[in-house]
């Protein structure tokens, strides 16, 4: 892990340097929360969507038609992920 060095402005603001952004595919008005730590700050990003469990989103997209095997199920996530992968490099 590099160590990048920034500095506090005027306005209390630190930059986040860039290879740091682009690991962690920050996009501009990515929101954080920010925790002292006692020997310094921790951010975290804050995720676009609350915390949800299964059992609060099971059922809100309907599909109608014949039920999926598990195997077609992970075959369709398994060319979701190779998909994005392939997107993102």
């Amino acid at each position: 892990m590099a160590i990048e060095i920034t500095r506090l402005s005027s306005k209390g603001q630190v930059i986040i340097p860039k290879s740091i952004r682009q690991n962690h595919r920050w996009l501009i008005g990515q929101e954080f929360t920010v925790e002292d730590t006692g020997e310094g700050v921790l951010l975290r990003p804050k995720s676009p969507f609350p915390r949800t469990t299964v059992e609060e989103v099971a059922g809100c997209l309907k599909y109608s038609g014949p039920p999926k095997t598990l195997e077609e199920m992970e075959d369709a996530i398994r060319k979701g992920v190779l998909e994005q992968w392939h997107d993102s490099h």
